[in-house]
């Protein structure tokens, strides 16, 4: 799921700024938003994610072409923060025997209507979708060798921390971890897809989240920044390796804006990061 708030599942005029928020409560009003626009997500971006594609970020880099999970065929393979479940069924495609799980019932839903209205093709076996909060992963120690999160969870999670020491123990020795987010560098910057959104008017340094409120004050939405040494910290304190970072360019063939992100700010700056990891 790649950030991007368009207001309330009621359609109300919502507030937004940088505030502090717990982790619990991070949680919460994230399963809010998700839950109550899951539905028009789906019919915004839909087309671009496909029904069963793996596509890694807003430019529209595809794990068909790139390959950073390596071969995924007869793997035991989790995605964390699945959403509606493309990139699981994806993996399903190829042969993988892929596990997503999500906090929120309401993609899980659209997962499975995906799965009503476009089966997978014949001897693929649908990936199993369960709701689950990234740092208490339902799953014994070693259950997996590859694990993958496409702009899933760790974004909306205050203690990311805890989300990648479960995906450490739930991973086999060496098993290769994968996951994209907003490139750091984008924190800087409005979040606007226009000129407005070339002026730096942040602080690099300032990790207070982005939260916004509904009309009666409570939050229903929080996204989290990490500087890129952040992520590199969380990375090797929960037992990675970094192997590797992608950083998508943004290219000519994709014309289409996704909220901050568009062509005209993907020819300047990176929008995404994508990490490349192995458990030691």
């Amino acid at each position: 799921m790649y950030s991007m708030t368009e207001g309330d599942s009621a359609g109300n005029i919502i507030s937004g700024g940088y505030l502090s928020i717990g982790a619990e409560e991070s949680v919460r009003a994230n399963r809010t938003y998700w839950d109550g626009s899951a539905e028009e997500y789906l019919k915004d971006h839909g087309s671009f994610l496909g029904a069963s594609q793996f596509v890694w970020c807003p430019e529209g880099l595809n794990e068909a072409d790139v390959h950073l999970l390596g071969d995924v065929r007869n793997r035991d393979v989790l995605e964390v923060g699945c959403g509606a479940g493309q990139c699981s069924r994806w993996l399903a495609e190829q042969g993988a025997r892929a596990v997503g799980v999500d906090f929120s019932p309401g993609m899980l839903e659209q997962a499975r209507r995906l799965q009503e209205e476009h089966p997978l093709s014949d001897g693929a076996v649908p990936p199993t979708l369960l709701e689950a909060d990234a740092r208490h992963l339902p799953f014994q120690d070693d259950s997996f060798d590859l694990a993958c999160s496409a702009y899933g969870a760790l974004p909306f999670v205050q203690d990311a921390e805890s989300a990648l020491s479960e995906v450490a123990r739930v991973l086999r020795p060496g098993g290769r971890w994968v996951f994209s987010v907003s490139h750091p560098i984008r924190w800087i910057f409005p979040d606007v897809p226009g000129e407005a959104g070339l002026t730096v008017e942040y602080s690099y340094f300032d990790r207070t989240p982005y939260v916004e409120l509904a009309q009666d004050g409570s939050p229903i939405y929080a996204e989290h920044h990490r500087t890129i040494g952040d992520w590199v910290s969380l990375i090797t304190r929960a037992g990675f390796a970094l192997r590797d970072v992608t950083e998508p360019e943004w290219p000519e063939s994709n014309t289409s804006a996704w909220g901050g992100w568009s062509p005209l700010r993907g020819s300047l700056m990176p929008g995404t990061m994508i990490f490349s990891c192995e458990l030691a």
